[in-house]
């Protein structure tokens, strides 16, 4: 399995730095000058003066060519310096490891809610087919599959605040200075994410479930006597839990990017909203760091993915994967 890992980082190299390529010539190529932006800020509209700007571009390094720009940065990042904000003059490494722990706990929130939520209903509707609880169940899926994430977010906050006079506590109060405060921030941003997910997994646990109760295995097993309970859970649930745990595994990545627009219109101060502030000021040596740590997990998520297969049925052999014989 070490000969396995190994070979899939290795291949992963070029995915990554394909990534970080592309999102650093879309970032030049986008309108905006960070420069500029800077400048205006500084000694008002208007007051960018064209000397000032190119003083400002040399000190920044915007000035050189783009290959040696992205080889420069790339080298550092191999070094593990992520650089300093072009427009605050702070460390990036810094503010991402203050951000990084609240979009992972918001992101590992909603995916515990959907995998929890999801799971038991995808089992019960397969288990219950055709019954009213399985129509119930799908129609309740389909409908969250078809909400957008932003508009029901905003939703939430509407009728929270016409309706009962809520609204989310503003600031953020960590998890271990003040759980309850956190919490109920986290909560509904958390919900609305994970509901998506919920239903996905849902569905994919329905689906998955009645081609492996159709099985011949699963009907020796009620020949024998043994109790629908542990034929559901012991035999059915594993065997069906290999295309649910790629889909979990896939949306959790897909969570820290549904987390940007949850932070945003829930006031949430983690990576999803520091993109948009950075994107917004052109602020390239934090935007570049955000998509390479997004594109570093999205690759461990996958790599982790293939490993709990291995855990799920031991059948599954890594030799297999490396051709070897």
């Amino acid at each position: 399995m070490a000969q396995y890992v190994a070979r899939r980082l290795l291949v992963a190299v070029p995915a990554l730095l394909g990534a970080t390529l592309l999102a650093f010539l879309i970032l030049r190529v986008i309108p905006g000058d960070v420069a500029e932006m800077i400048l205006r800020g500084e000694q008002g509209e208007g007051a960018a003066l064209p000397y000032s700007l190119e003083q400002l571009r040399e000190e920044l390094g915007l000035n050189r060519p783009l290959v040696v720009q992205y080889t420069s940065w790339l080298w550092d990042m191999a070094r593990g310096d992520m650089g300093k904000s072009l427009l605050t003059g702070r460390s990036v490494g810094a503010e991402l490891l203050h951000r990084f722990p609240i979009t992972a706990q918001l992101a590992l929130m909603a995916a515990i809610l959907g995998v929890g939520l999801g799971v038991p209903l995808g089992i019960f509707t397969a288990v219950r087919q055709d019954s009213w609880g399985d129509y119930v169940g799908r129609l309740g899926a389909i409908f969250l599959l078809g909400l957008p994430g932003f508009w029901l977010g905003l939703l939430v906050l509407l009728v929270g605040v016409r309706y009962f006079d809520w609204i989310p506590p503003v600031g953020y109060y960590a998890l271990w200075d003040d759980p309850k405060s956190n919490l109920l921030q986290l909560i509904f941003p958390a919900l609305i994410l994970g509901s998506h997910q919920m239903a996905l997994i849902a569905r994919m646990t329905r689906s998955s479930m009645l081609e492996v109760l159709r099985e011949d295995f699963i009907r020796t097993a009620r020949a024998k006597g043994l109790r629908e309970q542990l034929v559901v859970v012991r035999h059915a649930l594993r065997n069906a839990l290999i295309p649910v745990s790629t889909l979990v595994f896939l949306n959790l990545g897909a969570l820290f990017v549904g987390t940007v627009v949850m932070e945003e219109v829930f006031t949430i101060p983690g990576m999803g909203s520091l993109l948009l502030n950075s994107l917004r000021s052109r602020d390239y040596t934090m935007v570049q760091a955000i998509i390479f740590l997004a594109a570093m997990a999205f690759i461990l998520i996958n790599l982790a993915s293939d490993l709990v297969y291995g855990w799920i049925d031991p059948r599954i052999s890594y030799r297999e994967r490396l051709g070897s014989p």
